[in-house]
């Protein structure tokens, strides 16, 4: 019996900086988010690594308004050389970003989207995130983290919560798309991105009966994902990840401490 073959993965690594001056940035003195070192190497370097090593990844594309810039500090020089990173400039938003970047790469299908801020992000996490991603075999899948996982190795730290029945979670930067149909998925997101603050109208793609399942706590994160790609005219799911660390980006000073001490202890 032959085994069935599955297509290596194009990853999407975001990269842009928003509009203004970025707080955390400025707090470490570097333009960009993406160049703040942690443990001696800037982020975007750290998390390119990763991808670009990993055996289920083919080629990783760094999104970002100017990316050449990006790639001339010295901690991020060796990613020009690489053949397995390329680099897409624009995108006024990371929707927008990911959108041009799937039409850029008709036949990258499928694609990985990550940022440059995951640097906790390790082979073991995307090995099991690819894996669950598949097995699911829906159009889109979304990295969580339960919270009983998360609070078992960092009982003090905090993080955002997503809460449904039977569970809370907090997401881990970490999407996968499977096919194309996944693209009426990232139209709506830019559609949410700019109009994140017109309630109705975001409260309407979603549906009354969708949303006030959520705030309700009535529906498990499983169907409410479901639900929500329905409206979509996708298949979505959650991909469930056990390794805490899989939801700590670098947001905040305290997220740097923490992922500073976290890589140190890892050697």
């Amino acid at each position: 019996m032959e085994t069935e073959h599955k297509a290596q993965v194009t990853a999407l690594l975001v990269a842009g900086r928003r509009p203004g001056t970025d707080p955390l940035a400025a707090h470490f003195g570097v333009e960009d988010k993406a160049l703040i070192a942690v443990v001696g190497e800037p982020m975007l370097s750290r998390v390119a690594r990763v991808l670009a090593a990993h055996p289920d990844i083919a080629r990783t594309v760094v999104l970002a308004q100017a990316p050449e810039r990006l790639l001339a500090h010295p901690g991020t020089a060796w990613m020009v050389t690489d053949a397995r990173i390329g680099v897409l400039a624009g995108g006024n938003s990371v929707s927008a970003a990911v959108a041009a970047a799937l039409e850029a790469h008709p036949d990258g299908w499928p694609f990985l989207v990550t940022t440059a801020d995951n640097v906790l992000l390790d082979a073991e996490t995307l090995t099991g995130f690819i894996a669950g991603a598949r097995a699911g075999g829906t159009d889109v899948a979304v990295g969580l983290v339960p919270r009983e996982v998360f609070a078992r190795a960092y009982p003090d730290a905090r993080r955002t919560w997503l809460k449904f029945r039977g569970g809370a979670y907090s997401g881990a930067n970490l999407f996968f798309l499977a096919r194309p149909a996944a693209l009426s998925a990232v139209r709506f997101w830019q559609r949410v991105e700019s109009e994140r603050k017109k309630v109705r109208a975001i409260a309407g793609a979603f549906g009354p009966v969708l949303l006030l399942g959520y705030l309700l706590r009535a529906l498990r994160v499983e169907g409410a994902l479901a639900r929500a790609g329905a409206r979509l005219g996708v298949t979505a799911a959650p991909v469930l990840l056990d390794r805490p660390e899989a939801c700590i980006d670098v947001d905040k000073v305290q997220d740097h401490e923490i992922a500073s001490a976290i890589l140190a202890a890892r050697g």
